[in-house]
C-alpha cells in the first residue's frame, strides 16, 4: 500500500467513532464508547434521602455501593417505571453510574455526520450535549460523559433548574 494510500485510510479511520446508543423516552442519546465501563442491565437504585435531584439512587456493583444520575430528571422527564439499565462510567478517575430506559447498541459514527448543538439551545443546556449525529431514520444526541460526573453535576443542574 502506498503512503498517500495508508494516509487516506487513517483519515477514515479517525473520523469513525463508536457510541453506545441509549434509548429515555422517546429519543435517542450516546455516549462516548471508550468512556463506558460495563452495563448494568435491569438495576433498582434505592433512592437516597435529601439527595440531589439528578441523583438516581445507589445500586450494588461489584462490591462497592455506585451512585447513579437520572438523566430522566436532567431532562426534567417523568421517572421510569420499574428496572432500569445503568451505563457504569468513568471520568477524571471517578466511576459512577447512568440510569437510561434501556441501552441499544454500540454503533460506529462518521465525522461526516455530525453536526454541533444548535446555538438556539440555551447555555445551561448546552452544558450537557456535545452535538448529534444524523442517523439514516433520525439522530443520536451526544452526552458529555465528563458533564454528568456527579461531582459537576451540582454546577450543571443548579444552572438547569
Amino acid at each position: 500500500m502506498s503512503k498517500t494510500q495508508k494516509d487516506k485510510k487513517d483519515d477514515i479511520v479517525a473520523e469513525m467513532a463508536e457510541v453506545c446508543s441509549v434509548r429515555v423516552g422517546d429519543h435517542i442519546y450516546g455516549i462516548p464508547i471508550r468512556h463506558v465501563v460495563e452495563i448494568v442491565g435491569a438495576a433498582l437504585p434505592q433512592r437516597v434521602p435529601l439527595a440531589p435531584g439528578f441523583v438516581g439512587g445507589l445500586i450494588h456493583y461489584r462490591g462497592d455501593v455506585l451512585t447513579t444520575i437520572s438523566i430522566r430528571r436532567l431532562l426534567n422527564m417523568s421517572d421510569h417505571d420499574g428496572a432500569q439499565d445503568v451505563l457504569v462510567l468513568e471520568s477524571a478517575g471517578c466511576t459512577f453510574g447512568v440510569l437510561v430506559d434501556g441501552v441499544i447498541e454500540v454503533m460506529t459514527v462518521s465525522s461526516a455526520d455530525y453536526e454541533a448543538t444548535p446555538c438556539t439551545l440555551e447555555e445551561s443546556r448546552r452544558t450537557l450535549f456535545a452535538g448529534a449525529y444524523k442517523l439514516r431514520d433520525g439522530l443520536i444526541v451526544m452526552l458529555l460523559p465528563e458533564q454528568l460526573d456527579p461531582m459537576r453535576l451540582p454546577r450543571a443542574a443548579g444552572a438547569l433548574a
